[in-house]
């Protein structure tokens, strides 16, 4: 305790901080070292490069026509629920009307002989909102898609086979004429 009653303790302090400082400053303030037998050449100028010819206007090449051919959007016995093997007809679909967004369609429903005619109706009205809610989904305008059942008067397979109904549970996308 003495010694930090005594006058030469701050002083040492004091001398101690200065030269801690100044090494430090020293260290900081270093001149880089010269990099030996570097040579410094200026670029040569370039000459100015010749102006391109105008490109000639060509007009773009026209838009590719849509392809309204649809694939039959299929169902099981007695459900409105899409197949997951609908989803890439659907897409397609959905590709295929944004190419031309005025263009309208119909979505005819259609169901196989199984069961009451007013069944089969309501049936084939769910099957065709069912596709056009993925379209919608898909970016469609709702405006341009009319839902339509069928129900079974419409077939395009006999219903007295099963491999028939099942080709006859479908949806059919057409262009609205």
């Amino acid at each position: 305790m003495k010694a930090l009653k005594t006058p030469l303790f701050p002083l040492i302090l004091a001398l101690l901080t200065i030269t801690v400082l100044s090494c430090k400053s020293k260290k900081l303030a270093q001149k880089p070292v010269p990099v030996e037998n570097e040579q410094t050449y200026a670029p040569k100028p370039q000459p100015a490069p010749a102006p391109a010819p105008a490109p000639k206007e060509t007009p773009p090449p026209p838009a590719p026509k849509p392809n309204y051919n649809f694939s039959n959007i299929q169902f099981e016995f007695n459900s409105a629920v899409l197949k997951t093997a609908s989803y890439q007809s659907l897409d397609q679909a959905a590709a295929e009307m944004k190419k031309d967004k005025t263009v309208k369609f119909i979505l005819n429903g259609n169901a196989s002989a199984e069961g009451t005619p007013e069944h089969n109706m309501e049936l084939s009205i769910e099957r065709a909102n069912s596709v056009k809610l993925y379209l919608v989904n898909s970016g469609i305008n709702g405006d341009n898609l009319t839902v339509k059942g069928l129900g079974e008067t419409n077939p395009i397979a006999d219903n007295t086979t099963e491999e028939g109904r099942v080709q006859n549970r479908r949806v059919e996308i057409k262009v609205n004429q």
